[in-house]
């Protein structure tokens, strides 16, 4: 029974190292991701479902890089950038990605108000008590206690699945659509290249590869347990584009069929669901908007202070009281207030910030790509763990796709296209 055993101790040094791939894979699926493949299905139908598979590859390409990254060099991604590059670069890349980041926090919070209104509750109530929330888990918990609640919220996301299933789309066209590639003569019209900038940057944004290498370092996660946290990160990516994907086939098989083109929110999805999909559907569309939203709500500010931490080398870590680490978790609880406080201002336009936010970290990007590709490839950095070949084609692929539809987009709209 030796393979019994093996089985056996394999499976206990993966639930060991599971967390950190599966967590940030699924983050992606918060309020902004939630609305950009709500408007997918909504606008184009089941047109869109091409992009799943090539992103959900450039996905495993680059949560693979950062994991490896971090469990070889034991550092994050801001403290390699600052080392080999100096800190005035890091301060640059620092800054775009807070003010990209901000806008992704709004819109977090933007999803818990949304959601909680579905429900009948006011945002003047649920933000104040998520915010409060969502600081107690961060700031009072540990590093591995923090971990477990996450995971908990990333199998939460099978309610997408169930609600696809329960728009009863077809099956057949849906199937097609998702290996069908599709005519140049999409690529000509500016709203089909910004859902698609905003597919991308919703699926494989510029925070995650800080989140990702960051935990990965706080974990303690080395060149011994590589290869079972690179299965952690294969699955996370795998698991939240399928769910992607049943929500863009969700608002295909409901919304657009019925010519509902338009939506401004995920609230405004969930709601155009009910009566096409059912009470059941809308109740579980909704559940998942709450959960998305107070789950990302937790790490985006997180990754945000990682990034920054690890830049200026402040000292960072959930292990880290708040008297070891002041600057960790008061930048935090900077993000958490303001953040939740823009939210409560009457108004606002969420809809343009929620899509903006998107669409930027389809843009910004290709430069996060680029330093990690640069620092990937260092042999003295890596040793034996440099990129492959076929490696180093994907990502430079992906970088170099990302930059074109970017470029193709402003180039569209600067001539009314």
């Amino acid at each position: 029974m030796k393979w019994l055993r093996r089985w056996k101790i394999q499976f206990l040094v993966f639930i060991a190292v599971v967390g950190p791939g599966f967590i940030t894979a699924n983050v992606d699926n918060d309020p902004g991701g939630i609305l950009t493949y709500s408007q997918a299905g909504a606008q184009f139908g089941y047109s869109l479902l091409w992009t799943m598979i090539p992103i959900t590859a450039a996905l495993i390409v680059v949560q693979e890089m950062v994991a490896r990254m971090g469990a070889v060099t034991g550092k994050g991604l801001s403290d390699l950038i600052r080392e080999e590059y100096g800190l005035r670069i890091t301060v640059f890349v620092m800054l775009g990605l807070v003010i990209t980041n901000f806008g992704n926090i709004v819109t977090e919070f933007a999803g818990i108000a949304e959601s909680a209104e579905l429900f009948g509750i006011s945002r003047f109530v649920a933000i104040p008590v998520c915010a409060v929330f969502v600081w107690l888990i961060v700031v009072k918990g540990e590093q591995k206690s923090v971990e477990k609640v996450f995971l908990a919220a990333s199998f939460f996301f099978v309610t997408y699945i169930i609600a696809g299933v329960l728009s009863r789309p077809d099956w057949h066209q849906s199937v097609i659509a998702t290996f069908k590639p599709p005519t140049l003569q999409a690529f000509k019209q500016t709203g089909y290249i910004y859902t698609v900038i905003g597919l991308v940057g919703t699926t494989i944004a510029p925070w995650m590869q800080f989140y990702l290498q960051a935990s990965i370092v706080e974990k303690g996660i080395t060149k011994r347990q590589y290869a079972t946290s690179r299965l952690d990160v294969i699955i996370g990516c795998i698991f939240t584009d399928v769910v992607a994907w049943f929500i863009v086939v969700a608002c295909a098989a409901t919304l657009f069929a019925h010519g509902i083109f338009n939506i401004n929110t995920a609230k405004d999805a969930a709601e155009a669901l009910r009566p096409l999909a059912g009470d059941f559907a809308y109740i579980l569309f909704a559940l998942g908007l709450f959960n998305a939203s107070l789950f990302a709500a937790s790490i985006l500010p997180l990754s945000t202070v990682y990034t920054v931490c690890e830049g200026l080398g402040f000292e960072s870590g959930l292990d880290n009281k708040f008297s070891e680490a002041p600057f960790f978790y008061w930048f935090y609880t900077f993000l958490i207030v303001v953040g939740a406080g823009v939210i409560m201002i009457p108004g606002l336009p969420l809809v343009h910030i929620i899509l903006l936010s998107q669409v930027i970290n389809g843009m910004v990007l290709p430069f996060v790509l680029v330093f990690m590709l640069l620092l990937i490839n260092k042999k003295e950095l890596m040793g034996e763990y440099v990129n492959s070949t076929w490696m180093n084609i994907m990502a430079w692929a992906t970088t170099v796709i990302t930059a074109s539809l970017s470029l193709i987009y402003v180039w569209n709209k600067m001539h009314g296209g």
